[in-house]
């Protein structure tokens, strides 16, 4: 994760300075990159809400000065322009970078504490036809290493049922094609082994062969990797790849969808 993309909005040094101090003990304590990137994600925000619309305040210039009518200022705006589960994720993400201010003695009461938790609606996980996941698998035919990882990643996506971090951390090594079987890791590292069908087993025997043939990833633990460079594709980039073969599908929704059960074969 390139911390830097995230604080390039943030002006004061300060919040920059104790952002990237998080970043390395969320790194330390494990998180998955998923979990890092939204953490830092909210609270770079809640940095460039109070510079832009509060500029004059002490807690534009220093997270330790932040108080309770800010964060229910940027939460409201939050759930405003976005929804309420946004703004119930945002709420999480500041939780728990508040408590790790009063854990490293840099304030003695978060400001959390003062905050409503948003009550947000469950939405419905839409699911795509047979029809639709035939056209999105369709749009990744082809030899060349790109399409073999999108089959591959379309195939497990859905086929295990995992969420978008849980596919998206998957290591080399989670995968055994043995026994088609793969190690999901979810909240709090909980693991769990899915097993996935044939044509699942057999696209991702085709994309690590075609890994393995990759000039400088024999190194890297990740088992998706970027189209470019030798380096790992994330969950984010997988989200926007996935959207991105939805669009050309003609295939709405694609990123945060649920396949019918014919792709579990």
């Amino acid at each position: 994760m390139k911390i830097e993309s995230l604080l390039a909005s943030v002006r004061a040094e300060a919040w920059a300075l104790l952002l990237r101090d998080w970043d390395r003990s969320l790194r330390a304590g494990n998180h998955p990159e998923t979990t890092r990137y939204n953490y830092v994600l909210a609270v770079s925000q809640l940095a460039t809400f109070l510079g832009e619309q509060a500029p004059e305040t002490e807690a534009a210039s220093h997270p330790t000065l932040v108080d309770g009518r800010q964060v229910v200022a940027f939460q409201a705006w939050v759930i405003e322009t976005r929804s309420a589960s946004t703004g119930l994720n945002k709420y999480k993400a500041l939780q728990q970078f508040f408590g790790w201010l009063v854990a490293e003695g840099e304030i003695e009461r978060s400001p959390m504490l003062e905050v409503p938790k948003p009550t947000a609606v469950q939405e419905l996980v839409e699911v795509l036809s047979d029809e639709e996941t035939r056209r999105v698998l369709e749009v990744c035919q082809g030899g060349g290493f790109v399409q073999l990882r999108d089959q591959a990643l379309v195939r497990m996506f859905y086929n295990t049922g995992g969420r978008l971090s849980e596919i998206g951390d998957l290591l080399l090594y989670d995968v055994d094609l043995d026994t088609d079987s793969v190690v999901l890791t979810g909240k709090g590292g909980k693991q769990r082994r899915v097993r996935f069908g044939a044509k699942t087993a057999a696209a991702l025997r085709r994309y690590v062969r075609a890994r393995g043939r990759r000039p400088g990833v024999v190194d890297l633990d990740q088992l998706w990797i970027a189209a470019r460079g030798a380096r790992p594709l994330n969950s984010n980039g997988i989200k926007i790849r996935l959207k991105r073969l939805g669009e050309r599908a003609g295939v709405e929704h694609v990123h945060r969808a649920e396949v019918a059960a014919q792709l579990r074969a």
